[in-house]
């Protein structure tokens, strides 16, 4: 570990005699001159130097205190643009006033960390110390990027520093922050304040141009946010009809062992030049600390460098010592220039340290004692860039002195204004505001939900589009023929199966002009060629037509993208496109339900909690195919359980049934669907079989103007003539009721067994199931389902269905028993195991063992 400013390579290194004679010369060669290679710029002006100083200049460039990685880019354009940038003698100058810039920005960095620490120094904070100079790195990214056209920054970082990046790059109100260290009145949020997010529009004073800056609220030092701040740069893009990525850009913070670490920054770099997830171009900024935790690197990775992953993507690599901020705020220049030259990624790494542990409380002496005596000795870096301007006679010391004190003066006066209860308001942690779309005070507009239904004329014309080719000259496979005159067939019928209903929802979106997006592995097509979304010529090569774009002259583009063979990332991306907007329609597909657990730390950690943590709502639709279909354990089950296990309501509590039950259940949960003056995330178990099933269809009449989505769906046949006469009532949910419905046919006892099913398992329809079981006096209460029993909906819907009946019946249980695997992968197994609980479902008898 060396960030000390006198650290360089020795000029003798190069010209020793042994090195010489490694390339064939020796001492007597170093005045020699030689003509330089056309690829280099280390001559300025002139085409031939002396060997001497050839080594020097090179010296210059390469062996002080940046080091750049960039011959692997196989772009010559590209490279020698990097190599006039570094090699060009005199290109690292900075007039009198950036360097006075550049210590006010020191000094509001360094200052702020102090004030923190004097304040409330048990607190943990994770502060910038050891990499001061991050605030003035990120700082003159965005001024340069300002100057070159870019209106809109969003910004992702781990929690050191964050506070920092804040007060001092975001220029949140000092008070804001310091309000949150009073116990007393922290409100409003449900994470801890070095996790929280913010949105502010302000004046670059640089550039004396507008600029919005977000800052994503994020966990810890996950690199989950990665994929999040892609989606909504890109997201903010597109609804600006940015399609080059001029006025809007990303930066993304991250620490070294996680960058290294963390298999989602490689999806999120994957991500990076693919047509419908580019935001063409990031700049990242690695906070080196050289430690992870308690973690060596000789431990946390096994690539020379942290930045190594980035090389993937050929972004050059740009590694500078963070104590010395002019170096810092040459590359940064550089950097920001890269992006908006090329628009591709470009990583600057702060070669730094962490001065007091992975944070406040902590010891480090305890596992790298060497390395922190080391550290104990450095000087700071604002003090040590202090020094050297007054040196240079670009301040006096009294000047430096009065800028230290001019903003402990401000900070000093925010503390006093943040123990005024009334600052606090959580709309000053938001990252993301939907102006218009909610009352002053942050709730909706209303608590009422407009019927969904379509009328005939609508519901026949989006048909009608869902079934033809709508471009002149335009080949399609004849497979794909005989499915869009099936589709039309159907509308003649005035049937939909559920890709045709699909088409309807989004179709009635676009013409009412909300952008629909639906983004994941095969979704173009469909996983299971139900889809067909995207048609291709068969006679031009990459020539395609998309009809739902065809639907309305004034829609709403429509997007669909397959997507990488990535979950973790692509559903982190679709959550931060949802952030953007309100009025759009984000969805992703897994490609089987099973897959989204590669996902799982977006949904534990945003989707699901989100609203609790950051008041963040956010409209994602997560598809997840789900069926027994006896095709293994990995194609069975999307593990319903667990989404229902993060639900939050009480399965204990009967809630008061008033008129607007229905949307005030909506407006309390955390994740649901129905079109609302609310957004919430939405997770639909989509099915596979039942794609192609017979009697899996709607009629228009259970579409039309006055319907609604159905919560839960009643039994209308034999049993509801007379109600008194059922011996049982079987609520189930999916695909298991078509296999209940042709068992209960085969047993005949269609007069005497009720089949009732759960469109909506949370928020639970306490309403709905109260009035159905209250509908057959008579009858015992199951509930089926085709998943193992510790998993699927049991115990979820069990506590809640005895909850709702006041306990007076037990609500016996049909499927299939405990296992470990979600599913068998022998297809005999499986039938064998489908007819034993099927056979259950039907016998009055067979609930006796679980008394």
């Amino acid at each position: 570990m060396d960030a000390d400013l006198d650290s360089h390579v020795p000029n003798d290194i190069i010209t020793s005699s042994d090195k010489l004679g490694f390339y064939g010369l020796d001492e007597s060669d170093l005045d020699k001159v030689f003509r330089l290679p056309t690829t280099t710029f280390i001559g300025g002006t002139e085409t031939a130097l002396p060997l001497r100083e050839i080594i020097r200049r090179l010296e210059m460039a390469y062996c002080q205190h940046i080091g750049v990685e960039f011959m692997f880019i196989n772009d010559l354009d590209q490279c020698q643009w990097i190599r006039e940038k570094f090699e060009k003698p005199g290109v690292m100058q900075f007039t009198l006033e950036e360097k006075r810039t550049l210590l006010a920005r020191m000094v509001r960095s360094t200052r702020f960390e102090e004030f923190l620490q004097r304040k409330w120094s048990s607190e943990k904070r994770f502060g910038l110390e050891g990499c001061e100079s991050l605030i003035p790195a990120l700082k003159t990214i965005i001024d340069k990027s300002s100057e070159k056209g870019v209106e809109n920054v969003v910004m992702g970082m781990p929690h050191r520093g964050r506070l920092n990046v804040l007060a001092n790059v975001i220029r949140k109100e000092l008070e804001q922050i310091f309000c949150q260290f009073d116990s007393k009145l922290e409100a409003g949020s449900g994470d801890v304040k070095y996790h929280l997010g913010m949105y502010h529009r302000r004046i670059n004073r640089v550039t004396d141009r507008n600029i919005t800056l977000s800052l994503m609220a994020n966990p810890s030092h996950l690199e989950a946010v990665d994929p999040v701040v892609q989606g909504k740069t890109k997201a903010e893009q597109f609804y600006c009809g940015d399609t080059e990525g001029h006025k809007v850009m990303s930066i993304l913070m991250h620490g070294d062992a996680a960058f290294a670490g963390q298999g989602v920054v490689y999806e999120t770099f994957h991500l990076s030049d693919l047509p419908s997830y580019s935001t063409h171009g990031t700049v990242h900024v690695v906070v080196n600390n050289q430690i992870g935790f308690t973690t060596d690197p000789r431990m946390a990775r096994s690539s020379p460098y942290p930045t190594d992953v980035a090389r993937v993507v050929n972004a050059p690599i740009f590694h500078v010592n963070a104590d010395d901020p002019e170096a810092v705020v040459y590359v940064c220049n550089v950097a920001a220039e890269w992006r908006a030259t090329f628009h591709k990624d470009v990583v600057v790494d702060l070669v730094c340290y962490r001065r007091l542990g992975h944070n406040e409380m902590d010891e480090p002496m305890f596992t790298q004692p060497l390395m922190y005596k080391q550290i104990k000795k450095q000087k700071g870096v604002m003090q040590k860039y202090g020094e050297k301007l007054i040196a240079e006679g670009v301040v006096t010391r009294q000047e430096y002195e009065e800028e230290i004190a001019k903003y402990d003066k401000i900070c000093e006066e925010a503390h006093v204004r943040s123990k005024d209860e009334k600052i606090l308001h959580i709309k000053h942690w938001l990252d993301s505001p939907w102006p218009g779309f909610f009352n002053l005070d942050g709730q909706p507009k209303s608590l009422t939900c407009p019927s969904t239904g379509l009328t005939e004329e609508e519901l026949t014309h989006i048909g009608q589009v869902a079934s033809s080719v709508p471009v002149e000259d335009f080949t399609i496979h004849g497979g794909l023929s005989r499915i869009l005159k099936a589709r039309g067939e159907m509308i003649k019928n005035r049937t939909v199966d559920w890709a045709l209903g699909e088409y309807m929802a989004f179709g009635s979106l676009l013409k009412e002009g909300i952008h629909v997006r639906l983004s994941g592995q095969d979704v173009e097509r469909g996983t299971f060629s139900h889809r067909h979304h995207v048609l291709h010529d068969q006679n031009v090569d990459k020539r395609v037509c998309i009809p739902m774009n065809h639907v309305a002259p004034n829609q709403a583009p429509y997007t669909v993208c397959n997507s990488s063979l990535s979950e973790y990332g692509v559903l982190g991306f679709e959550l931060g496109f949802a952030m953007a907007s309100p009025n759009a329609l984000v969805l992703w597909e897994a490609q089987f339900g099973d897959f989204h657990n590669t996902a799982q730390c977006i949904i534990d950690q945003f989707i699901c909690p989100g609203q609790a943590k950051w008041v963040r709502q956010n409209g994602i639709v997560l598809l997840l195919p789900h069926g027994m279909e006896g095709m293994g354990p990995e194609h069975s089950s999307a593990r319903p359980e667990r989404f229902l296990q993060m639900c939050n309501d009480d399965p204990d509590v009967l809630p008061s049934i008033t008129e607007d039950f229905a949307i005030r259940q909506l407006h309390d949960c955390n994740w649901i669907v129905i079109l609302a003056p609310f957004r919430k995330p939405l997770i639909v178990f989509t099915p596979k079989s039942l794609l192609r099933h017979p009697e899996a269809r709607s009629n228009f009449d259970e579409m039309l103007p006055g319907t609604d989505f159905q919560r839960l769906i009643p039994d209308n046949g034999p049993v509801a003539q007379n109600p008194a006469g059922v011996k049982r009532i079987v609520f189930c949910t999916g695909k298991v009721y078509y296999e209940l419905t042709k068992e209960r046919k085969a047993h005949g006892m269609e007069d005497t067994v009720a089949i009732a099913r759960m469109e909506q398992l949370s928020p639970f329809p306490f309403d709905l199931v109260k009035a159905e079981s209250e509908k057959y006096p008579n009858a015992d209460l199951v509930w089926c389902q085709e998943e193992h029993k510790n998993q699927g909906y049991y115990d979820y819907v069990k506590p809640r269905m005895r909850t709702t009946i006041d306990r007076a019946k037990p609500v016996w249980y049909a499927g299939r028993p405990p296992a470990a695997a979600p599913a068998t992968g022998n297809k005999k197994a499986h039938l064998v195991e489908l007819k034993n609980f099927l056979d259950t479902a039907f016998d009055l008898d067979a609930f006796k063992d679980q008394m």
